[in-house]
C-alpha cells in the first residue's frame, strides 16, 4: 500500500513536466587532440569566457567563444516534418541556430543542416545575423518554423540558420545552440524558445532545471518545474541580481576551511550551462589552486593535482544568499590525459556543468530566481 501512494505521490510531482534527455559527447578537445590539432587550435582560438558575456554594439551580434571543454547536448526537431539536430541548451545566450543547407565552410562539416524547402511551415525572417568571435565568427538569416521538443510543437519560432561558421565549430558535439536566458538579449528582437513555450500554454510552470551527471547518458533537462528523482534534500533559492539578460546571482565569498579565498567583498556570478568550468578572476582562480594544492606548468593553462590526493584535498565553500554550497574535490576536480586538473578557469565569475554537474539547478523564470539542491 505504501509503495502505491508512493508511486501516486512521485507522479503528482512529476505531471506536466516535459523531460528531455541530454547526452554527453566527445569534447572539442578530444576530439582535436585525436587528431593532434589540439594545441594549434587553442593558440588559434583561446578560449575566453568574458567574451561571450560582453554584447556588441549593434543589437544583431551574438557573442560566441570556443569552449573546448563543453559536452552536453539534446535533441530538438525543427520543420514539418522535422529535422533533427543536436543543440546545446545554453542558459547563457537566448538565440537558436543551426546549420542551413547553404552552409558549406569547414565549421559545418560534420553537422546536421536545415533544409528550409523540406519543412512545410518554414517562413523567412529575412534578417542578416553575426555571431561573433575573436578570430572568427558565424553568418547567417532569420526564419520562422515551428520546433518539436519532445512531444512539444512551439509554432512561429524565430531562429538562425548559418551560411557560414568558423573552422573551430567542426569539432563541437553539437550542431547548434539553443539558448535558455532572457530576452533582453535574443538577437532582433525575437522572443526565445522557452518564453514562447509559456506564452503558447505549453508548459504548466513558468520555470526549468537541469541534471547534469558525469555519464554518457543520463543527465536532462525538465521543462515545466522540476523533478525530484534528480537531487536530495531542499531547493535553496537566490534571487538574481538582474532578470533581463543573464541568470546572474551575487556571491557572498568562497571559503575552504573557513578562510576567503575568493569574492572577499561579494561578486556577481552567472549560472550558465554553455560554460564547462568554473570562471573567475585570474588571482582569485590562482588563489584558490594554490589552497587545494594544484600547479601551473609552465606554457599550460590547466591546473595540476595528483589524482591520488582527491580524498584528502579541502571542500570549496560557495557562500550564496545566506546558504553555504559545499563544493568537495570529487566534484572540482576532473580527469585529464593521465592525470587530473582542477574545474577552474580564468574569466569572470561563471558557475558552468562542473558546478551544475554537483547541484541540481532550477530557472524560475516568474520570480527571478535560481534554485540550487544536492543532485543524487
Amino acid at each position: 500500500m505504501k509503495s502505491a501512494v508512493l508511486v501516486l505521490v512521485l507522479v503528482a510531482f512529476t505531471e506536466g513536466l516535459v523531460n528531455i534527455p541530454l547526452f554527453r559527447g566527445k569534447s572539442a578537445r578530444q576530439a582535436l587532440e585525436e587528431e593532434g590539432l589540439y594545441e594549434e587550435y587553442r593558440a588559434k582560438y583561446p578560449h575566453n569566457p568574458e567574451l561571450k558575456f560582453k554584447r556588441g554594439k549593434e543589437h544583431s551580434t551574438v557573442r560566441l567563444t570556443f569552449d573546448p571543454e563543453i559536452t552536453y547536448y539534446g535533441i530538438i526537431g525543427i520543420g514539418n516534418p522535422p529535422q533533427y539536430f543536436k543543440v546545446l541548451f545554453d542558459t547563457g545566450s537566448s538565440d537558436l541556430w543551426v546549420p542551413s543547407l547553404k552552409c558549406n565552410s569547414y565549421g559545418c562539416n560534420n553537422h546536421a543542416k536545415f533544409n528550409r524547402s523540406a519543412s512545410s511551415t518554414f517562413q523567412n525572417g529575412g534578417e542578416n545575423i553575426t555571431i561573433s568571435y575573436v578570430t572568427g565568427l558565424v553568418e547567417g538569416v532569420t526564419a520562422y518554423d515551428t520546433v518539436l521538443i519532445s512531444d512539444i510543437h512551439v509554432e512561429h519560432q524565430i531562429l538562425g540558420l548559418t551560411h557560414f561558421e568558423g573552422p573551430f565549430l567542426r569539432y563541437m558535439p553539437w550542431d547548434g545552440i539553443q539558448g535558455l536566458a532572457f530576452p533582453g538579449i535574443a538577437s532582433e528582437g525575437g522572443t526565445p524558445l522557452f518564453n514562447n513555450m509559456w506564452n503558447q500554454g505549453k508548459i504548466e510552470q513558468n520555470q526549468f532545471s537541469m541534471y547534469l551527471n558525469s555519464s554518457v547518458e543520463g543527465s536532462a533537462l525538465i521543462l515545466g518545474g522540476v523533478d525530484p528523482q534528480y537531487f536530495t534534500g531542499p531547493i535553496n533559492w537566490i534571487m538574481l541580481e538582474e532578470a533581463e539578460y543573464y541568470w546572474t546571482i551575487r556571491i557572498d565569498s568562497v571559503t575552504i576551511h573557513g578562510n576567503v579565498v575568493a569574492c572577499s567583498t561579494g561578486c556577481d556570478a552567472i549560472v550558465d550551462s554553455g560554460t564547462a568550468l568554473i570562471t573567475g578572476p585570474s588571482r582569485e582562480i590562482n588563489n584558490i589552486n594554490g589552497w587545494v594544492g594544484a600547479y601551473l606548468e609552465t606554457g599550460a593553462s590547466e591546473a595540476i593535482v595528483s589524482c591520488s590526493n582527491i580524498g584528502v584535498m579541502p571542500d570549496l565553500v560557495f557562500n550564496i544568499h545566506g546558504y553555504s554550497f559545499s563544493f568537495p574535490a570529487s566534484a572540482y576536480v576532473l580527469p585529464f590525459g593521465s592525470g587530473c586538473i582542477t574545474g577552474f578557469e580564468s574569466g569572470t565569475w561563471i558557475l558552468g556543468e562542473v558546478f551544475m554537474r554537483h547541484y541540481y539547478t532550477v530557472f524560475d523564470v516568474d520570480n527571478s530566481r535560481v534554485g540550487f539542491a544536492l543532485a543524487v
